[in-house]
Formats: C-alpha cells, structure tokens, sequence
C-alpha cells in the first residue's frame, strides 16, 4: 500500500519518518456476497458451510496481540451478510485494534452505517466507473445508485470514508470518473488497487503495461495537484510496488532537493510487505501472506 499523498505531504514539509508498528489484517469474514463481481479474487458468491462461527471469529481475535495485529480491514465477500458483523467489531476493539470495513455498499442502509457509527474508523466502498460500467462489472443492475448513497449517508453520519477503484483492462479508462465523485462529493479518500489475475480476475488479464503506467502517472499527477493545492483528498495505491519508483522519480523532478526525504520513506516501506506487515485471514480461517496467495 503507498500513500502517495502523505509521502509527497510530509516529504515536502521535511517530517521525521515514522516506522510502522505492528501488522495490517486483511480478514474475509464470508464467502457469501450480494453481487457476482468480474474481478473477484476470492470468486465469492455462496456462504461456505465450513466458514468460521462467531465463538471461533470471536477466540481468534484473542490471538491477534500476539503478532500483534494492530488494524483489521474486513472483507469477504461482502461482509455485512454477517449477521454477527458488530460483535466481531466489538471484540476487536475492545482489544485496542483498529477497524476498517471494505464493502460493496449495497446492503449499507442508514440504519446499518449508524450501528457502525464509533466502532469503525473507516468504511471504503467500491465504485468501477460511471453508472453502467459499475453495475455490469459488479452483475447487478442499480447497484451504482447503491452504492453511492451509502457512501453519502455514511460520510454525512460522521464516518469516516472512502472509495475504492480496482484498475482492470475493462475499469481503467473510467479512472477520472472516481476523481469527479471526490470533488462532487468532498470524499477524503481514494484507494487504487491494481488487479491482481486471482479468482474471476484470472479471466480479466492485467491488461497492457503501457496503459498500466498511464493510469499509474495520471494518478500520480492528481496526487501532486491535490498536496499542491491544500486539497484535502488523500491517494492510495496497491498491489503495484512499482509505483513507488514513478513516485521518486516525479519528485525527484519536482522538488530534487527534498527527494531524500521521500526516498527515506520509501526505504522504510519496503515494497511488498506480504506475510510481513500484511496478511490474510480466509472465511476458513485459512492464514496465508495475503488475499491473492493460493490456498493449493
């Protein structure tokens, strides 16, 4: 994960960096979801009998110190078909871990979001495009309308959130339409996952490298213009170490005599950090380096 905006922020500013404590879970709480994604990497669709109970989500939790887990990010599938989604929340906060919820949006009403108001600390909600780019990658007609108005109603009960963006050969040329809703909506938040060729993504292809790096940079600007211009929407990419050498070497050209800054920071990330910084919890309860790793 690069945060590109805070990277470029406090590189600017000559902040000390800060090493990160601790490890980032990604847990998939179900294999069940609500919609039939193109890009899925877990294939979700059907909850799987042999998922983990509540007691088993609930006497895991109290394992995580021990690594010590210090953010849980959780998904699935879609995880509010959980019906014991807020004790699990409950009992990772009670141990003093940091929640986010990454969700479709679909099934977050205004009364779900408030039940969700103080124990989250960020829900990030998937958006692929316009209108009927969204809702034929996601199979599910009216899911963009869905999704954003969860997003508005959550972000107007004080929650804290975001948008997620997976860039695929049939999503990347609707990349600024995500950009739009940000400025439209005063959304702090946007998170670029490159795809990774897992699941029903396998079928999708990564697309060409050329336009990978378009993309790439074309955020990369964005990023630099919002810093630049005390906008207050933060960037953040995945799943494309790569990206962290466009990221030095555009500031490098901007700004050659703060460059050390950034790359100290950059240092201290370490590219991808799988079974390090990250890992994964399946609906098994399966532990792998993260989501994209094979079970077999």
């Amino acid at each position: 994960m690069l945060r590109l905006s805070e990277y470029i922020r406090e590189s600017l500013q000559g902040l000390p960096v800060r090493p990160f404590f601790g490890t980032i879970l990604i847990w998939n709480l179900t294999q069940g979801c609500n919609l039939f994604c193109a890009h899925c990497y877990a294939s979700s669709k059907k909850k799987d009998p042999r998922e983990l109970t509540t007691k088993e989500c609930l006497e895991l939790i109290d394992q995580f110190l021990e690594i010590p887990i210090v953010y849980v990010i959780l998904s699935g599938g879609e995880p509010l078909l959980r019906a014991d989604l807020v004790p699990i929340i409950e009992k990772l906060r009670s141990k003093g871990i940091q929640v986010g919820l990454s969700t479709n949006g679909v099934l977050l009403t205004k009364e779900r979001a408030e039940e969700l108001k103080g124990l989250v600390q960020y829900i990030g909600i998937s958006i692929d495009g316009p209108e009927e780019v969204h809702d034929q990658f996601r199979g599910q007609q009216g899911a963009y309308r869905k999704s954003l108005k969860a997003l508005l109603e959550a972000k107007e009960l004080g929650i804290p959130v975001g948008l997620r963006f997976t860039i695929a050969p049939p999503t990347a040329p609707y990349i600024s339409h995500l950009f739009e809703l940000a400025e439209k909506y005063e959304i702090p938040r946007l998170y670029f996952s490159h795809l990774v060729p897992s699941g029903r993504a396998r079928h999708l292809g990564v697309g060409e490298i050329e336009k990978i790096k378009k993309a790439s940079q074309f955020i990369l600007e964005k990023a630099f213009f919002y810093v630049e211009k005390g906008e207050n929407i933060q960037i953040v990419t995945g799943n494309n170490p790569s990206e962290g050498v466009l990221l030095y070497l555009e500031f490098q050209k901007r700004y050659p005599k703060r460059a050390e800054k950034l790359w100290q920071r950059l240092k201290v990330l370490g590219g991808d950090r799988a079974g390090d910084r990250i890992m994964n919890i399946t609906a098994l309860g399966d532990v792998k380096p993260d989501p994209f790793f094979p079970t077999t």
